[in-house]
């Protein structure tokens, strides 16, 4: 019999320059850390466990991804919501919830995430308006930008644009969308008098991948990308990661039917 039979799916936001990342460290905070705290106290006991949809690195916003959390027994979460978020602080923020099948998979489940870095060439780039976006120079023009954010799209072997780590050995991944807009978004009176938004849609990212694809757009020709892309077991030089602090997932799609 299943120690923890009943299983719920929550949508959440948080704001990632509080945290070190998602996954639990010692003594560090972290999304899932506080996640684990917060729940056991509303709670009142230890017995649940917890799985995000998305493992986003210390720094990164997210706007909408979702929690599952297993439980001994069944609780009715709706009218303890309210207290949930209360103890989170305003960081992090239970948006939505719903019971859901035991067996269902939160990892596989994932259809498709969009992303959004946000960042200004601005000489004027006041220091409050770094809690949202990224202060970069001499970057290459808006249309060179978008012409090299389209050279992503498709299906490519991304091993020269991420971190590599571990034992992977897959480092083929399908982007859907990619480009570069002009955004109000984060406008506030200290925000610079331009914003930019790279949005990127794909079915999965690796390891520092939309940064290093961030930092390609803005500095490398058409041609250093196109090389990579079409050689990527090449002894590359390194593209450096952009910050993290103007990076945050906008978008988690399911598949509720997996």
């Amino acid at each position: 019999m299943l120690s923890r039979p009943f299983s719920y799916l929550f949508s959440i936001s948080y704001y990632g320059a509080r945290f070190k990342g998602w996954a639990k460290q010692k003594e560090q905070p972290t999304v899932e850390g506080k996640l684990e705290r917060v729940v056991r106290f509303v709670l009142g006991h230890e017995d649940l466990r917890l799985i995000g949809s998305s493992r986003t690195d210390s720094g990164v916003s997210c706007r909408q991804g979702f929690v599952q959390i297993f439980l001994r027994e069944e609780v009715d979460f709706e009218p303890i919501l309210a207290a949930l978020n209360l103890n989170l602080n305003g960081e992090i923020r239970f948006n939505s919830v719903r019971p859901i099948p035991r067996d269902f998979n939160l990892i596989h489940s994932v259809k498709q995430k969009t992303y959004r870095y946000f960042f200004s060439d601005s000489e004027s780039f006041h220091p409050f308006a770094s809690a949202f976006l990224t202060s970069v120079s001499q970057i290459n023009s808006l249309e060179r930008m978008q012409e090299n954010a389209s050279l992503f799209v498709g299906k490519h072997d991304f091993r020269a644009f991420c971190r590599i780590s571990g034992n992977k050995i897959d480092f083929t991944r399908e982007i859907l969308e990619a480009k570069i807009f002009e955004t109000e978004a984060f406008s506030t009176e200290f925000s610079p008098e331009k914003i930019y938004c790279f949005e990127v849609t794909g079915t999965g990212f690796l390891y520092h991948q939309v940064r290093k694809m961030v930092y390609a757009i803005w500095y490398f020709s058409l041609e250093e990308i196109k090389s990579r892309l079409e050689n990527p077991t090449h002894e590359w030089e390194t593209v450096p990661t952009a910050s993290a602090n103007g990076l945050v997932l906008w978008e988690t799609v399911l598949d509720l039917d997996s």
